[in-house]
C-alpha cells in the first residue's frame, strides 16, 4: 500500500506489513484508551516497517486522532468529561502541539531516526516505573493557569513526538488536577483530541501523511479505542503497562537491530 504527497517518496508495503500495522493498531487503541501510551507500538512498527520517521509520526497522529475521537465521545456520552472546566487547558494544550509538530519537520531525519529509539526507551521506562494512580478525587494543587502551562508543555511534546502524552496527561489531572483516574482518564481523551487535531493539521500543512494506510489504520484504532474505553470505565486502566513496555521495547530492538539505524553513527 503506498500514498504520497508533497516531499513523500511513494512508500510500498506487502499486505502481511500493512496487516501487521492494522494490528497493532487495534492493540494500541485498546491500550491507549485505558491507560494512554498506544504510540510506543505504532511509531516504532510504522518505522519497523520502513516508513521514513517524520510520516510514521504523521501517520501514527492521523490513526491515534481518529481512535482518540472515538474514545472521547465514549467516555463523553458516559458523562465522564468536563468540556467547560478544561477547555482553556485544552486551548494551550492546542497551540503548543501546532508548535511541536511544525518544529518536528524541521529536524533532519536521520537525527530523528537516531533520537526515536531513545525517546522510546525512555517513555517504556516512564510507564514501568511511574506510581500507580488513585481513583478518588483529591484537592487540586495547581488552578486553571498553572494547569494551561503545564498542558501546553504536553501538548508541544505530543505534536513534537507523541508517545506517553495520555498517560502525562493523565497523571497531571490526578497529581495537579485533583482527579480521580477514571475522570482523569476521560478528561485526558479531551486534552489529547485537542493536542492530535492541532499536530494533524501541522503536518497535513507539511505534506507529511500517509493517507491509505492511516486510515485503514484509523478503523482498527477506532475499534481498539472503544474496546479499551469500556474496560477502563468498567475496570479502570490496571494491568496494561506491563504489556504496553514489553511490546514497546521489542519493537524498539527491532528498530536497533537494523546496522543502518543512524543511532549507531553516534557510537
Amino acid at each position: 500500500m503506498g500514498d504520497h504527497g508533497g516531499q513523500l517518496p511513494v512508500i510500498e508495503l506487502s499486505l502481511d506489513a500493512v496487516a501487521f500495522l492494522v494490528g497493532v493498531a487495534f492493540l494500541a487503541g485498546s491500550i491507549d484508551a485505558m491507560a494512554g501510551g498506544g504510540g510506543l507500538l505504532t511509531i516504532p512498527a510504522l518505522m519497523a516497517a520502513g516508513i521514513p520517521p517524520v510520516s510514521a509520526l504523521a501517520t501514527n497522529k492521523l490513526q491515534s486522532t481518529i481512535g482518540t475521537s472515538s474514545a472521547f465521545l465514549t467516555f463523553h456520552r458516559a458523562g465522564h468529561v468536563d468540556l467547560k472546566g478544561y477547555a482553556i487547558p485544552a486551548a494551550g494544550a492546542f497551540i503548543g502541539s501546532v508548535a511541536g509538530a511544525t518544529a518536528v519537520q524541521f529536524l533532519n531525519p536521520a537525527v530523528l531516526s537516531a533520537f526515536v529509539p531513545v525517546l522510546l526507551v525512555a517513555m517504556g521506562l516512564y510507564f514501568l516505573l511511574s506510581p500507580q494512580m488513585s481513583d478518588v478525587d483529591r484537592h487540586a494543587r495547581l488552578g486553571r493557569i498553572g494547569l494551561t502551562l503545564v498542558t501546553t508543555g504536553i501538548g508541544f511534546y505530543d505534536g513534537f513526538f507523541g508517545p506517553g502524552t495520555g498517560s502525562f496527561f493523565t497523571t497531571t489531572l490526578v497529581a495537579l488536577g485533583g482527579l480521580g483516574l477514571v475522570r482523569a482518564i476521560a478528561n485526558t481523551k479531551f486534552l489529547n483530541l485537542s493536542t492530535n487535531i492541532a499536530g494533524l493539521l501541522a503536518l497535513i500543512a507539511g505534506g507529511k501523511v500517509l493517507w491509505l494506510l492511516g486510515g485503514a489504520m484509523a478503523v482498527a484504532n477506532v475499534a481498539g479505542n472503544m474496546t479499551g474505553a469500556r474496560l477502563a470505565i468498567r475496570y479502570g486502566g490496571k494491568g496494561v503497562r506491563p504489556l504496553l513496555v514489553i511490546m514497546s521495547l521489542a519493537l524498539t530492538i527491532k528498530l536497533l537491530s537494523d546496522p543502518n539505524n543512524p543511532v549507531w553513527s553516534l557510537f
